[in-house]
């Protein structure tokens, strides 16, 4: 008989919290996934051995009877009785054998256990063979441009080897989770695939910033209507639109266009507003009779 070290083979120490074990385990799971490691024998026994440590590790029951093992082997090895055989048979948790399979943490397929397990635990622990169990959640990233979000999309994504066609809602917003049901991992003895959450990450936009469900630009007005007031065309994602700009519009005074913003994620009909800044846009290249005029404006200016 081969002694397991489970506390070896997660890395941790004996005297490690059930948190620790919980989270060294999840992180060697989603490591050593078959899903992750298609056609990798060695990579689907290493997933195999750490299901089977945390199947022990994280039951309170079986910790208690393998961390007594634990400490007699280890003395065993250090003692002078070393070279004779560790006397396994007081250690025998076998009722009738048993077929070796076991649910796997609810990280992948049905596989089976050691020989070690088996003849430590066997059968008295339950064997849940035929339980159904969902399969592992995904998670990943889903990048767009703003248009998308605006509009709405059907976009690619390459989750852990496959590539899902993505249907996106108008509105979506940055930093927002998406969750796809029944689009994770396979699930064990027929039970349901796992969800597929993916955070949305939207990329900046040459002309538009976006804060909650309001679009924000800046919108440049030459010198000449600010002063005299006059038509300003302004590019929206509904398409261009005109305003009257009244005379002696200040630089720097910001226009709130109602329901021009972005769409309310799942509200049909509702957007946000455009508040949209007036940044002075001053003539270049004067010729002689446009800087004459310009000092006898200045002229004026200083009269009054």
């Amino acid at each position: 008989m081969n002694f397991k070290d489970y506390y070896e083979i997660l890395g941790i120490k004996k005297d490690a919290s059930l948190e620790e074990i919980k989270r060294t385990y999840r992180k060697l799971a989603l490591k050593y996934h078959p899903d992750k490691n298609p056609n990798n024998k060695s990579a689907e026994d290493k997933f195999k051995e750490i299901n089977e440590a945390n199947e022990v590790l994280s039951d309170s029951v079986k910790r208690k009877k393998y961390d007594e093992l634990w400490d007699s082997w280890k003395y065993h090895k250090k003692s002078p009785d070393a070279r004779q055989d560790f006397n396994w048979s007081q250690w025998s948790g076998n009722s009738g054998g048993g077929s070796g399979a076991h649910q796997q943490g609810g990280f992948g397929e049905q596989g089976e256990f050691s020989d070690f397990f088996d003849f430590i635990f066997g059968s008295q622990f339950g064997r849940r063979e035929n339980e159904q169990t969902k399969g592992q959640d995904f998670k990943g990233e889903l990048n767009l441009t703003l248009e998308d979000a605006y509009y709405g999309a059907n976009v690619n994504v390459s989750v852990n080897g496959q590539t899902l066609r993505i249907k996106v809602q108008p509105g979506v917003q940055n930093g927002q989770l998406l969750r796809l049901p029944r689009k994770g991992g396979r699930g064990i003895n027929g039970g349901t695939h796992g969800d597929l959450y993916l955070t949305v990450n939207i990329k900046e936009h040459h002309s538009f910033k976006v804060k909650g469900i309001d679009l924000y630009c800046t919108i440049p007005v030459d010198l000449y209507t600010l002063i005299l007031g006059g038509k300003q065309i302004i590019k929206t994602f509904k398409g261009e639109i005109r305003i009257d700009l009244p005379k002696g519009t200040e630089n720097g005074k910001t226009l709130r266009l109602k329901n021009l913003g972005m769409p309310k994620f799942g509200h049909q009909g509702e957007f946000g507003n455009l508040y949209a800044k007036i940044k002075v846009e001053l003539p270049k290249n004067l010729s002689a009779k446009e800087e004459e005029l310009f000092r006898e404006l200045s002229k004026l200016g200083k009269q009054k």
